[in-house]
């Protein structure tokens, strides 16, 4: 017969009892979930990302954008020509410091927010939850994405 103390070691180890697979779970279906959303757009999940940190704040840095979305350079800035290409963004160098690049958005960019702005209420209904729901989980995740360090 086994132990307490090996059951609870077992259980441990269940797929299901996985913080990690729950968010890594979930993190895939939310993804499945936009993808259609973000087609009509001509985004991808992580362009889409950048928009919104831009439609918040236009003029970011390149470094800015990428400490908001936990993003490096090498991700980046791919991610960033691209939605150049689309005519969505321009990439400035600073005059100050030609190292230094902000990103604007185009006359574009400000208008592909219109459309954008049903993705929320699409989500919201998908997810079956109330917006109280909504924002305690995203404070929970995020407070816990604190204190693993990101």
């Amino acid at each position: 017969m086994a132990s307490p103390r090996t059951t609870l070691n077992e259980q441990a180890l269940q797929l299901d009892h996985q913080l990690c697979f729950a968010l890594y779970s979930a993190s895939l279906a939310m993804t499945k979930l936009y993808k259609p959303l973000l087609e009509e757009l001509g985004l991808t999940y992580p362009q889409y990302l950048a928009m919104l940190a831009l439609w918040e704040r236009d003029g970011l840095s390149v470094s800015e954008l990428g400490e908001r979305l936990f993003l490096d350079s090498g991700t980046l800035t791919p991610l960033l020509k691209r939605l150049e290409a689309a005519g969505l963004i321009a990439r400035i160098r600073a005059v100050e410091d030609e190292r230094r690049v902000h990103i604007s958005l185009t006359a574009e960019g400000r208008k592909l927010k219109a459309r954008a702005a049903r993705i929320p209420g699409c989500v919201l209904a998908a997810s079956q939850c109330s917006v109280a729901e909504i924002q305690a989980l995203t404070q929970q995740v995020r407070a816990l994405r604190e204190r693993l360090g990101s």
